[in-house]
């Protein structure tokens, strides 16, 4: 069967190349008659793994010397509890919710100490991002949190919040890798690795040395950011083949020609699906401009019955997961780095064919 184009908002499409070299090792990685899904993570073949994979993030991220990167488990769900622990020192923080994941955040938050939403997109149904300044902070908070880019309701931040001296903390996790990011700019970057990065069991965390050690003395091990940059992600057994795999995406990415190139074929796959929704007279996308995603595309048709159609129509002909979350309804195309721009061309012909058919 060929492969079909998988618009899924993760886990989602990888590298076909990246695949087929992970194929071809999957028995003997590197002469070393083991698969990496079987070998010691304590061992001199895995720590080469690990550390190149470090070493290419560094790289591809242009990540400052004075950040650790830390990869972790749990997903960014589990972040969400220990940003408040590693973090939460005077027992506030601020948070701005501009969807599903940043609402989720916030909530967990709040078991910690005094989580202030400053800020929120609920009203407009999450289709805007709201300004903040650093005027708009709550005195003595211990950081700003956001999530960068809105999985579910296809939004992202078209510029940052201005925080002064709070440390800003983002959840990178669908807009991980798609373009380059000013690290210095931030406190503390985290994601899951199912979106950009890898398969799903990979979390990384990039965190400025100045905000390490100060988790609470109940802050579980592998949730002490501290503990785990000093032993080098390997408190205890880390997700192998994920940061594996994340190692051969990154030489992927460095291959095309980095963040810069990847942002350039991001932003045209992106533009070939906006432009049509923006003509069409079938399908509308709900977002204001300026705040659209490059990675979530949420569109919907003129009725729930036609939404219902053109999922299991589109399905049928090679473009799956394509049915919107299950909170907002009609459809979602999730175009992570590793969608080709074929797959937008033919969903963009696709769709317009089924508008002349159904109109």
């Amino acid at each position: 069967m060929a492969r079909v184009f998988n618009f899924s908002a993760g886990p989602s499409m990888l590298p076909e190349s990246v695949l087929n070299r992970a194929a071809t090792e999957m028995l003997d990685y590197g002469g070393s008659g083991q698969s990496v899904m079987e070998m010691s993570h304590r061992s001199k073949v895995y720590d080469e793994i690990i550390v190149g994979a470090q070493q290419l993030l560094r790289e591809v991220m242009n990540i400052p010397d004075n950040y650790k990167v830390l990869f972790l488990q749990g997903g960014a769900s589990l972040q969400f509890a220990a940003i408040p622990l590693n973090l939460m020192t005077t027992g506030c923080a601020d948070y701005i919710v501009t969807g599903q994941f940043s609402g989720k955040a916030h909530k967990e938050a709040q078991k910690y100490g005094l989580a202030n939403c400053i800020a929120s997109s609920k009203e407009q149904n999450f289709t805007t991002i709201p300004q903040v300044t650093a005027a708009d902070l709550t005195p003595g908070a211990d950081y700003l949190h956001i999530c960068h880019n809105n999985t579910i309701f296809g939004s992202k931040y078209a510029e940052l919040p201005q925080t002064g001296s709070v440390p800003l903390v983002a959840d990178i996790s669908s807009s991980f890798l798609s373009e380059p990011m000013d690290v210095s700019k931030f406190g503390v970057l985290y994601g899951g690795a199912q979106k950009n990065v890898a398969p799903a069991g990979l979390t990384i965390a990039i965190v400025h040395e100045d905000l390490l050690g100060k988790a609470r003395a109940n802050t579980p091990d592998v949730m002490n950011w501290k503990l785990m940059a000093d032993n080098d992600s390997m408190l205890n057994t880390p997700p192998c083949w994920s940061i594996y795999m994340c190692k051969l995406v990154l030489e992927w990415i460095i291959q095309l020609g980095g963040l810069t190139v990847m942002q350039q074929r991001n932003e045209y796959k992106a533009r070939l699906l906006y432009d049509y929704l923006d003509k069409s007279a079938m399908f509308s996308n709900p977002v204001e401009k300026k705040y659209r995603s490059l990675m979530n595309v949420t569109f919907v048709a003129k009725s729930e019955e036609l939404n219902n159609l053109f999922v299991k129509e589109a399905a049928g002909a090679g473009f799956v997961n394509l049915k919107g979350h299950r909170s907002v309804g009609g459809m979602r195309a999730s175009i992570y780095n590793a969608m080709p721009v074929e797959g937008l061309e033919q969903l963009v012909q696709f769709m317009a064919d089924f508008e002349r058919k159904y109109a």
